[in-house]
């Protein structure tokens, strides 16, 4: 895509501190200026920008300027008493943040040297849908409605044909972004992911946004961690460099401190940006919304009434900036929510699913929490899709499973431990057990005699074929043993043997295992001076068995 970037606005500042931040952080950025104007000029990018012309996951459609309180979110051991409106603009909506952390820690296991901030996810998710319009949002992450962008007509913003056919964006002429992270449908179709497991690719769920946003801005193997790569992470989402400016300050506002409020009580952004049909409106900022950030509005003159000479005896009441919230509920502890005993053959899966449950300090059920499982232990089980850790977000019911287990070569106990995600309850561990492959019966392949003359080799190798139910048992463990009698199954001290790498002779062998087709094939065995029959014995875990003749005699005259 050449798009033809198209610029938004900056709202109106409400105090003249804040329109000075915001100059600030322009300045800081070297932004190219706004052209002034009227509502008709004002989506067009003022010559100058140094910004590469590279394709954008947004299609550099608009975005929500508003930006973070002066005051930064509360920490321990602040001692700067924070405003109402910091403390509400530090809230995100419990089921965005979950979806943000969850990200985080998904791409920390495919790509961990990306070195992805949640908070970055948070300071996209701020100016491209305002945290998914303050969380408005149903159980499983998905928004009431769409969230769609401009049309990409070419009009103050790209020009972008359909891509989709109007599938994401009901338009089967332009494209729009979409989505709480304003995917363009070209984009999604590359990196769309589907983090929730419920089979779809949904851009319009924030788990699934959350986590291809992540990948995303991960992309060429950048490390965040670095300023110029995560410059350029940024930029590859909208090529803004005001767009940049306001990231980076939401990214370390976050950074501070933030917490979670309950779905659908964020704040909702007064700032241009995409719209929700059918949801709450856009309710841009009063104002004129042309204002140049780089003159700082007037402040507005004081009344032209005198005031009473006599001040009132009861000073008025000044009503909460904020509307109070609704505390959110916080998981004290992790219960068993019913995991079964966790055992599986080496290479097989595990029948049982590790289950949690998310409690209060009451015992009530608490919901929308991200729990991480992790494998620990020397073991190479994984869960399903390989990795060693998974992170679910529990439903409302406070319940979180545990992606399907399956077990490796490498037999013993491990574990599975369970923990939530950035929170102070602690993790709880389950045990899994995994044992030998088994076979419950084995057989000579062939039924030719085995003969030997005294001091000589066997010239027919001895093939056997485990199978468990009737189906073949590879990777089965196997012993052979040259035993004394069939009375007596331990090793013999005379007769046929095998040799060890020094030629020496050995009369027992441990650590064979079938093949892919339940076979196997014993070394050369050996006779000695010794005439008779003797048995060999084969051995399976899972206790299978069959005793094989050898016979040892010397040659006719």
């Amino acid at each position: 895509m050449a798009a033809q970037f198209g610029r938004r606005l900056r709202r109106g500042a409400t105090t003249t501190a804040v329109a000075a931040l915001a100059v600030a952080a322009l300045s800081a950025s070297q932004a190219p200026a706004i052209v002034p104007g009227g509502g008709g000029d004002s989506g067009k990018q003022a010559s100058g920008s140094s910004v590469p012309d590279e394709d954008t996951a947004s299609g550099d459609s608009s975005y929500h300027t508003d930006l973070p309180p002066l005051n930064t979110p509360d920490k321990p051991g602040t001692s700067i008493d924070l405003p109402s409106l910091g403390a509400s603009e530090a809230g995100i909506p419990a089921t965005v943040l979950a979806a943000y952390k969850q990200a985080e820690q998904s791409v920390g296991v495919t790509n961990p040297g990306c070195n992805l901030p949640w908070q970055l996810l948070a300071a996209i998710g701020k100016v491209e849908s305002g945290q998914a319009r303050g969380g408005r949002v149903d159980d499983n992450g998905t928004t009431f409605s769409p969230i769609l962008g401009p049309v990409l007509n070419g009009v103050g913003f790209a020009n972008i044909s359909d891509t989709d056919n109007g599938a994401y964006d009901g338009d089967k002429t332009h494209d729009r972004a979409v989505g709480p992270m304003q995917f363009i449908p070209a984009t999604w179709a590359t990196w769309g992911q589907d983090a929730n497991s419920d089979g779809r690719k949904d851009p319009n769920n924030i788990f699934d946004a959350a986590l291809a946003a992540g990948r995303y801005l991960c992309a060429n193997n950048r490390d965040l961690s670095v300023k110029s790569n995560l410059d350029q992470a940024i930029l590859s989402y909208n090529r803004s460099q005001e767009y940049l400016a306001t990231v980076l300050s939401w990214l370390e506002y976050y950074k501070r401190g933030s917490h979670e409020v309950p779905d659908g009580t964020g704040v909702l952004p007064t700032g241009p940006g995409p719209v929700n049909p059918g949801g709450p409106a856009n309710s841009p900022s009063p104002g004129p919304s042309t204002t140049n950030p780089s003159t700082p509005p007037k402040p507005p003159k004081p009344p032209t009434t005198k005031p009473p000479t006599t001040p009132p005896t009861t000073p008025p009441t000044t009503p909460p900036t904020t509307p109070p919230t609704t505390p959110v509920p916080t998981v004290e502890r992790l219960e068993d929510a019913g995991t079964g005993k966790l055992s599986a053959t080496a290479g097989g899966a595990f029948a049982e699913r590790v289950t949690v449950r998310g409690e209060d300090a009451k015992g009530k059920a608490v919901g929308k929490v991200a729990v991480l499982f992790t494998i620990v232990g020397d073991t190479d089980a994984t869960f399903a899709g390989g990795g060693k850790k998974a992170t679910v977000t529990s439903g409302t019911d406070g319940i979180a499973k545990a992606p399907a287990l399956r077990a490796g070569e490498k037999t013993g106990d491990f574990t599975v431990r369970a923990g939530v995600v950035s929170r102070t309850a602690p993790a709880v561990d389950f045990t899994a057990t995994v044992t030998e492959r088994q076979a419950d019966a084995v057989v000579r392949t062939g039924d030719k005699e085995l003969t030997a003359a005294p001091g000589a080799e066997f010239a027919d190798a001895v093939e056997v074929k485990a199978t468990n139910k009737g189906e073949i048992a590879p990777g089965v463990a196997v012993k052979a043993t040259m035993i004394k009698s069939a009375d007596d199954a331990s090793a013999a001290d005379k007769g046929p043997h095998f040799k060890d790498g020094n030629g020496n002779p050995l009369r027992a062998l441990t650590g064979l295992k079938t093949n892919a087709q339940g076979l196997l094939v014993l070394p050369k065995i050996f006779a000695d001076d010794a005439t008779g029959t003797f048995l060999l014995q084969i051995e399976t875990a899972g206790g299978a068995k069959v005793t094989i003749e050898l016979k040892v005699a010397a040659p006719a005259a």
